[in-house]
């Protein structure tokens, strides 16, 4: 790799994710209560069978790479999708929030898990909320949006599960959580980084305003056993 970045879920297990990694140096993945991805070091026979391992028997392994993979011997590509990978060297300046930030506790994990479940905003599982710091708002009591730090590598953070409730669309709330986000990060002298479904112009509009500038285009391949 020429960048932390170029191979970020290979890089995050072997560092910020070491602690939740399961597997070995030939192939890894993060703990299943904890997330979805995974990673070989190669594309050797032996790496592949160890990666190919590593897929639960119901459910799915992610990876992201800069080219999609091919699927191990016993597994099928679920699907594929092309993403887009952005870092912040220096976040947009706005002024303070007009809502309350909060943040979020392992007390608040079913309501995270209800509220990823609900708006998809990437694979989020029952401990994803654990690889880091998350923020939140709540409205009369109730959590409506969110976001946090998912993988981690040595100077590099990933702003990740940033989502918010439908009926509370279009209020600020990704922008000034994101804000508070990225600041912390920087603040611990790690840079920001996000990917991001190419098709989702929305989104990547969004991170534009924030600072957010393209890096590298990304694949994530999508695998399930072949049963």
């Amino acid at each position: 790799m020429s960048h932390p970045l170029d191979r970020p879920v290979w890089g995050a297990l072997n560092s910020g994710w070491a602690h939740v990694a399961e597997g070995d140096e030939r192939a890894l993945r993060v703990d299943r209560d904890h997330g979805v991805f995974g990673a070989a070091v190669d594309g050797s026979e032996a790496s592949l069978e160890t990666l190919a391992s590593l897929v639960p028997d119901n459910g799915e392994l992610w990876l992201i790479e800069p080219e999609s993979w091919p699927a191990p011997p016993g597994t099928r590509v679920v699907r594929t999708a092309e993403l887009v990978q952005m870092t912040c060297d220096t976040p947009s300046s706005a002024a303070d929030s007009p809502f309350e930030i909060v943040d979020l506790t392992d007390a608040d994990a079913p309501e995270m898990l209800a509220l990823a479940t609900l708006t998809r905003p990437g694979p989020y599982v029952r401990h994803t909320n654990r690889l880091g710091r998350f923020v939140g708002v709540r409205v009369n009591g109730t959590l409506v949006a969110m976001a946090g730090e998912r993988m981690k590598l040595p100077g590099w953070s990933e702003i990740s599960a940033v989502c918010t409730h439908p009926d509370h669309r279009g209020r600020g709330y990704a922008a000034g959580l994101m804000r508070i986000v990225a600041a912390r990060m920087i603040a611990r002298q790690e840079t920001p980084w996000l990917t991001s479904y190419t098709s989702n112009a929305g989104a990547i509009a969004l991170y534009d305003t924030l600072g957010f500038r393209r890096r590298a285009e990304m694949t994530v391949t999508v695998l399930a056993k072949d049963i």
